[in-house]
């Protein structure tokens, strides 16, 4: 039977390259990060549709607004929960490997 802590099937002395961590804050941070990434990601689809409505003049001025406002606050809610775990902006970006960062570096 293998090591529950050895998640990547190697038992051939090396040493393991996954490890199962199972201290809660860790994987509450862990979560929070995930969770975070998929709402920057969100949060960043959001901005450039706003942007490109506001391009083509398909919202009314109190529209243009609203949405200003909102994204604004989207985003220090975003800044206030990274700092609250100890985020930086950058840790919500998900190295894809070939394909690249899950976000564009702003």
């Amino acid at each position: 039977m293998s090591d529950v802590s050895d998640l990547s099937g190697d038992t051939a002395g090396k040493a393991p390259r996954n490890r199962l961590d199972l201290d809660p804050d860790t994987v509450e941070k862990d979560l929070v990060k995930l969770v975070l990434t998929v709402v920057e990601l969100l949060r960043q689809l959001m901005e450039r549709q706003a942007l490109r409505r506001f391009d083509t003049g398909d919202l009314t001025e109190d529209q243009e607004e609203r949405i200003g406002l909102t994204l604004m606050l989207l985003d220090d809610r975003m800044a206030e929960l990274r700092e609250r775990y100890g985020l930086r902006p950058e840790d919500l970006n998900l190295d894809l490997g070939p394909l690249g960062p899950l976000l564009p570096r702003e």
